[in-house]
C-alpha cells in the first residue's frame, strides 16, 4: 500500500505545481478555491479509478463481470468509475484534502 502512497502523493505535488501558476492568476479567491477542491476531487477520483481497475482485474470468465465477449470489460470500468466518484462524494481517502493543502501552498509561495 506505500507505493501507492508515495505515488498519489508525487502525482498530487505534480498536479498542484502545474496549477498554482494558473490559479494565481483568477481574479477572486473563492474561484481560486472553487477551481482547486475540484481538481482536487478530481484528481482523487481519477487515482482510486485507476486503483480499483488494478484491485479488480480478473483472470477468466467467471463471475457475473467475466469477459464475455467486450461486454464484461466495459462495465467493469464504467462501474470502477461509478465506485471512485461515490468514494469521493462520501468524504474519499483523503488524497484529494492532501492536494488541496499542496495547491494552496504553492499558490501562497507564487503570490508572496
Amino acid at each position: 500500500m506505500l507505493p501507492l502512497a508515495s505515488l498519489a502523493a508525487s502525482a498530487g505535488l505534480a498536479v498542484g505545481q502545474a496549477l498554482a501558476g494558473a490559479v494565481s492568476s483568477s481574479p477572486t479567491p473563492s474561484a481560486d478555491k472553487i477551481k482547486m477542491q475540484k481538481t482536487a476531487k478530481d484528481f482523487e477520483s481519477m487515482f482510486l479509478e485507476q486503483s480499483l481497475d488494478v484491485l479488480n482485474r480478473s483472470e477468466g470468465t467467471d463471475g457475473p463481470l467475466g469477459q464475455n465477449g467486450t461486454g464484461g470489460g466495459v462495465y467493469r470500468s464504467m462501474l470502477n468509475k461509478e465506485y471512485a466518484q461515490s468514494i469521493v462524494q462520501s468524504g474519499g481517502v483523503g488524497i484529494g484534502d492532501q492536494v488541496m493543502r499542496e495547491m494552496l501552498r504553492l499558490q501562497g509561495g507564487a503570490n508572496g
